[in-house]
């Protein structure tokens, strides 16, 4: 069975809401991410901002929690974003940046709510990045925190 992904999660979340994070729906996010990265002529990240949140729309869901508050998850997008990507031609560095670019906010996360496993695995592949790629990440993280809530 083929899975149907114009659902109304699916363009609800692409183009109305994400979550009490995030001002914007997630094409209005990305565009904000990549104005971002463009008023700091931060060029090569570029195309890391546009395919960023590439794989969200396809994992958004709601738990229970969730449907109270008209909010929606997100989990994994970034290796989602990452596998949609990772056969595409463009640089490994943009790849990278998309797999990675929650890295240190998931990191923070997992350790805040104990999830022992979860930070020990996050923090390895942290560990195994170069300094240079880390404060990438953290520009990047700087643009992303932008986006959320202001489009310029």
């Amino acid at each position: 069975m083929k899975k149907r992904y114009l659902t109304k999660t699916f363009l609800k979340t692409l183009f109305l809401r994400q979550n009490n994070y995030h001002k914007y729906g997630i094409l209005k996010h990305t565009l904000a991410v990549t104005i971002h990265a463009l008023k700091d002529k931060n060029y090569k990240m570029i195309p890391a901002a546009i395919f960023h949140d590439i794989g969200k729309p396809y994992v958004a869901f709601q738990d229970e929690k969730d449907k109270q508050t008209g909010e929606y998850s997100f989990t994994n997008h970034e290796e989602i974003s990452y596998q949609i990507i990772k056969n595409w031609r463009m640089s490994e560095y943009t790849k990278e940046l998309v797999r990675y670019h929650y890295l240190i906010r998931g990191i923070s996360k997992a350790k805040k709510k104990g999830q022992e496993g979860k930070y020990k695995r996050m923090k390895r592949s942290y560990d195994n990045l170069d300094e240079n790629f880390i404060e990438d990440l953290k520009t990047f993280m700087k643009y992303d925190d932008l986006g959320k809530q202001r489009l310029y």
